[in-house]
């Protein structure tokens, strides 16, 4: 990986020299299909031509290519000698003129990691499918080019393939595909307008290929038609429906033209759900690729629905921020990501029938993004950006779901209609270009008036989240005489923010009636004290929410009255958003360590069942586990265990039948199960000896079900492979390869440990398999050998593996089931005697360190509330 790096410093010194004028790429990938014979990767040919301008003639630089064999580089006419400009990932370009031609001949490698040009033969019918993945720089895996996001230029595909495929680009094809050969044909696309290379895309295999167009008259009278495209592997046509998929999309294109009036720019619209993708989904403009789990093999709860709507809007907003307008350097990676992420929650609630798409903002995305700016490595959502590592790690919870939590309360602090104008000139005035962050303010403080820089100052330029706290003095009467917030910061980042709030005061309507809103003020909260006068009078609240309708990105603590009513009536409350933000507010005491986890637990318990919203229910489950696996005492886990799988099998019982509340529960229930009992009512539901009514065992559920029979030795090597018989499919195999992983035996975990630490012969998604797979809370003193021996391999990875398999095996395989405490000094020892280890790779074992010490403090916590 480090010499495949680029620092920020080249890429600026490279954009000053450089203008591209154009690329002409032509990928020959027949060599795809059939066997594959010799020692080295699978490769394909690639050739490119580069036209570009040297401000500076007479001046070096370099192209960036990663590729095993070079065949040719010729630079305005002279070949280059390749062993001595090409050094496996640049390409040495010296005596630039004023105007250059540069054509590398290459071999690229065909990818088995999702980084670069993928390469995926479907277990079912041995069809090969090709897709491409770039983000942030793996376009060089495929090409040639000048691999930096200000360095815009139009490019023309021409892809040889085998005839029958279905092959697309970012453009049409300029005519249908020529016959070259035998058994292969030729495609060659129209020029694109000028993108960046990190968002070119080619797409091609026997897919399944569904079409249908979508039609707007624009304001001048002229009609915008855009061909639509859902493609997917063959052996899932039967699960795909594209309908919803084009429905959501035509949905999505109206509330964009509604809202930023410049009409969608790049002509058509594919959007193909492709194998073993490492992502949810990428913005590559006219062809949208997307993890192929969105195509749901088995019944899913309509949050599943939901968040892949969410998705697909998220990435079609990337087509004005990000596609359209560009960020100039990976600093302002926010300028796109934050956008698309608040612009894909606010279409979704108000343009799909996903109309509480807030909720799910609130409970899930605002969640990802409070545990990232609580980590060590926490940064602005404007960040510091030096090379390519960083950029890599820096897709986070911070920048997407805070940096679109920021959007919105600038929108509430400027007024939507300031924001959105300010949208509509930024595309304008910078269309087919790149910005900074300054760009942006600029257009916003001519349409709001507001003072840009300061908000920018407190909100983008630094990290860390606030706290906010209600007091409330209430005179005899039972009348508030002063209700104040008080703001809070972290040590490390001692910053208060402007917030703008809505405070929200609840009571009920008799002993057991609904816990409503009586009562609501907007206020800004400034400083370290704020009162709302507006509420001075106001009856007693029962519940006051700090962050009610969800304005503001912060943290919310409730008053003592506050909690115990919580406590006692959570279930009372009747808006959703209020439910959402109150049990992520609970969440968050717990990992601060400020509830017990037992307490939490105890409320999920008591009160998810009669949740209404299944995306908060299942929130609410994967918060619970990773409370009973990480922040229950130690000595308290197995009765917390018990007590939370009766719980859930209890309300998987009284869940009305064929819902998704009850699927919630069955998965739930099962990734729980752990005695006798809990394993044999699985068995017997997998055999049809039991029953649930209405619920459906799909094949889907049938592995949820195997993985924790697999985990506790129930499930042998020989019913896994039976299952496999009965679903050998793509999805079959990884499902599998993770039950195998689970199952209790030494020899199965060190088969498993040397799979994905000392081998690269697995794919990304069967690493990724492996790893959930062997990483099982009950198996902690079968796991222990391992936690030595991870950090012992820590630097052998990382400096062996592409990024992205680095990274999920640091994630994946750090010991956290093991004693919490002796981790946290393994993690410190390893720490202090590697300080010159790779930037990125003491990042995520520093943040694996933070998780580790706060289920420390946390388990400590429930410890003490148990004495």
């Amino acid at each position: 990986m480090p010499g495949e790096n680029l620092t920020r410093d080249e890429a600026r010194e490279r954009a000053r020299l450089l203008t591209v004028d154009g690329y002409d790429v032509a990928l020959d990938l027949r060599s795809a299909v059939g066997p594959h014979s010799g020692a080295g990767p699978r490769t394909f040919r690639s050739t490119t031509t580069v036209r570009f301008r040297c401000a500076e003639p007479g001046a070096s630089t370099f192209a960036d290519l990663i590729a095993p064999d070079v065949s040719s580089v010729t630079l305005n006419g002279r070949e280059l000698h390749v062993a001595k400009v090409f050094d496996g990932s640049r390409i040495a370009l010296d005596s630039l003129a004023a105007e250059n031609t540069l054509i590398v001949d290459a071999w690229c490698a065909y990818s088995r990691t999702g980084e670069g040009l993928h390469h995926f033969v479907d277990p079912e019918d041995g069809e090969t499918y090709l897709y491409t993945q770039y983000e942030p720089a793996d376009a060089r895996r495929v090409f040639a080019n000048f691999e930096q996001p200000d360095l815009k230029a139009p490019f023309t595909f021409t892809v040889t393939a085998p005839a029958g495929w279905t092959v697309l680009s970012n453009s049409a094809p300029e005519d249908g595909p020529r016959p070259v050969g035998e058994g292969a044909a030729l495609w060659r696309f129209a020029p694109t307008k000028p993108i960046s290379t990190y968002i070119t895309a080619v797409v091609a295999g026997p897919y399944h290929h569904v079409t249908d167009v979508y039609r707007r008259v624009l304001a001048d009278g002229t009609e915008l038609v855009v061909p639509l495209g859902a493609l997917c592997r063959r052996g899932l046509a039967r699960h795909f429906d594209a309908g919803e998929i084009f429905t959501v999309t035509k949905q999505g294109l109206d509330f964009f033209h509604d809202h930023f009036d410049y009409p969608y720019p790049f002509g058509k619209y594919d959007q193909a759900f492709v194998p073993e993708y490492n992502l949810g989904a990428m913005e590559n403009p006219g062809c949208v690729t997307f993890r192929e789990e969105f195509v749901f093999r088995g019944k899913v709860t309509d949050a599943a629905y939901e968040g892949r709507a969410n998705v697909v809007l998220h990435e079609m907003a990337h087509m004005w921020f990000g596609d359209l307008v560009t960020m100039e350097w990976w600093d302002d990676l926010w300028l796109k990501e934050s956008f698309a992420d608040f612009m894909g929650a606010l279409s979704l609630a108000e343009a799909t029938r996903f109309t509480d798409g807030w909720v799910t903002f609130a409970n899930r995305r605002k969640s990802w993004a409070y545990r990232a700016d609580q980590l060590p490595s926490t940064h602005p959502v404007t960040a510091d950006i030096q090379d390519l590592e960083d950029a890599k790690l820096n897709f986070d919870g911070i920048t997407y779901a805070k940096g679109a939590s920021v959007l919105k309360q600038l929108v509430a602090y400027a007024g939507r209609d300031a924001f959105m104008e300010g949208a509509r000139r930024y595309f304008k005035r910078h269309a087919w270009g790149n910005t900074r962050l300054a760009d942006l303010l600029s257009v916003l403080e001519e349409t709001s008036g507001r003072d840009m820089a300061a908000w920018s100052r407190a909100w983008l330029q630094t990290a860390g989240v606030n706290s906010l706290t209600p007091h409330a003095v209430c005179d005899t009467a039972g009348r508030i005489t002063e209700l104040a917030i008080t703001q809070e910061a972290p040590e490390e980042h001692p910053v208060l923010r402007p917030h703008r709030v809505a405070v929200g005061l609840y009571r009920r309507q008799g002993a057991g009636g609904a816990l409503e809103r009586y009562a609501r003020a907007e206020v800004d909260v400034t400083g370290a004290r704020t009162v709302v006068a507006e509420l001075a009078g106001a009856e007693r609240p029962e519940l006051i929410v700090v962050n009610d309708e969800d304005l503001t990105y912060c943290k919310v603590r409730f008053d003592a009255a506050s909690l115990a009513t919580l406590r006692d009536h959570l279930d009372s409350i009747t808006e959703p958003l209020t439910r959402a933000l109150c049990w992520s507010a609970l969440w968050n005491l717990t990992r601060d360590a400020l509830m017990p986890a037992h307490d939490f637990l105890g409320l999920v318990l008591r009160f998810a069942g009669e949740e209404s919203d299944i995306g908060v229910v299942q929130m609410l489950h994967a918060w619970a586990r990773t409370a009973l696996v990480h922040y229950v005492a130690p000595a308290a886990r197995e009765e917390s265990a018990r007590e939370l799988t009766q719980g859930a099998l209890r309300h998987l019982r009284q869940a009305a039948p064929g819902s998704d509340h009850q699927l919630a529960w069955a998965r739930f229930f099962a990734s729980l199960a752990h005695d006798e009992h809990d394993l044999q009512l699985l068995d017997r539901l997998l055999a049809g000896t039991g029953r649930i009514d209405g619920l459906e065992i799909d094949q889907e559920l049938r592995w949820t079900f195997l993985e924790p029979l697999a985990a506790h030795g129930t499930a042998d090597e020989a019913r896994l492979a039976a299952e496999l018989a009965r679903d050998d499919t793509a999805s079959g195999r990884r499902h599998q390869v993770r039950c195998l992983a689970a199952r209790p035996s030494a020899g199965v975990k060190e088969r498993a440990w040397a799979d994905v630490v000392d081998s690269d012969r697995l794919s990304n998604a069967l690493v990724e398999a492996t790893i959930s797979g062997f990483d099982q809370p009950g198996q902690r003193e079968l796991l222990a050998p391992y936690a030595p021996r991870y950090f012992e391999a820590l630097e052998r990875v990382w400096a062996e593996r592409s990024i992205e398999i680095g990274m999920a095996v640091v994630r994946g395989l750090y010991p956290a089931l093991q004693d919490a405490r002796a981790v946290v000094e393994l993690t410190d020892a390893w720490l202090a005697e590697h300080p010159d280890a790779a930037p990125a790779l003491r990042r995520l074992v520093l943040e694996a360190r933070d998780d580790t010490a706060r289920a420390l403090r946390a388990q400590e916590c429930d410890a003490r509330a148990r004495r």
